[in-house]
């Protein structure tokens, strides 16, 4: 299921009903505004340029990225193209420079066809997506909440879902993914669990809890 509008908004009543611990945050932020969009190549790449940094860092790295292009995101022929050295010196790493040289070469060669991952089940766009270098199961769950906006995404790997499960729920140490994935079985987050978590996200930034 894909997070429309209407999605968000019947996740919201049925979530407020479901987790009363959630009930005061969706009530504070409204609706989930996680929209679906088509960039997925563009988004795999910017994922990967901006992993382990802050903000403002992954900001400036695809700033200088893309002015490298001419100011366009570059097609995976085009990135391709370019040499480690060119690429290095928009500031990534070497590995980040492996990494997204492989997502434009699976993109290239037709091992990745992102026009037929709507048909494709979420298991499946995570196997083909962690056979990528650098892709984790982490990036792989962005991309299907963020990109797909697939309305049922339990991401149990994400920090800010830890710490945020932690305060909501009075824990005395932060969650593993097994806790995580037992307080949504437990608070009935199915088949809304992407919104779930966008909720337990928004959460952190309420000075109430």
């Amino acid at each position: 299921m894909t997070t429309t509008p209407t999605v968000a908004e019947e996740a919201a009543r049925y979530l407020a009903v479901a987790d009363p611990l959630l009930a005061p945050v969706i009530q504070a932020v409204g609706p989930c505004t996680i929209r679906p969009h088509q960039d997925y190549y563009a988004a795999l790449v910017r994922s990967i340029l901006g992993q382990q940094l802050s903000l403002k860092a992954a900001a400036s790295i695809e700033s200088r990225f893309v002015a490298h292009f001419g100011g366009q995101f570059p097609s995976p022929k085009a990135l391709l193209s370019a040499s480690s050295v060119e690429l290095r010196a928009c500031g990534l790493s070497g590995a980040k420079t492996n990494y997204i040289r492989d997502v434009a070469q699976h993109v290239d060669d037709g091992r990745i066809e992102f026009d037929r991952f709507d048909q494709l089940d979420n298991g499946t766009i995570i196997r083909e997506l962690t056979a990528i270098k650098g892709v984790g199961e982490w990036t792989a769950h962005m991309f299907l909440m963020f990109c797909m906006a697939r309305s049922d995404i339990l991401a149990v790997g994400d920090l800010g879902i830890k710490n945020g499960v932690q305060r909501l729920y009075g824990l005395n140490r932060q969650p593993s993914a097994a806790d995580v994935t037992e307080i949504a079985l437990h608070n009935r987050w199915h088949p809304y669990e992407t919104i779930a978590c966008w909720y337990v996200w928004r959460s952190l930034e309420l000075t109430d809890y």
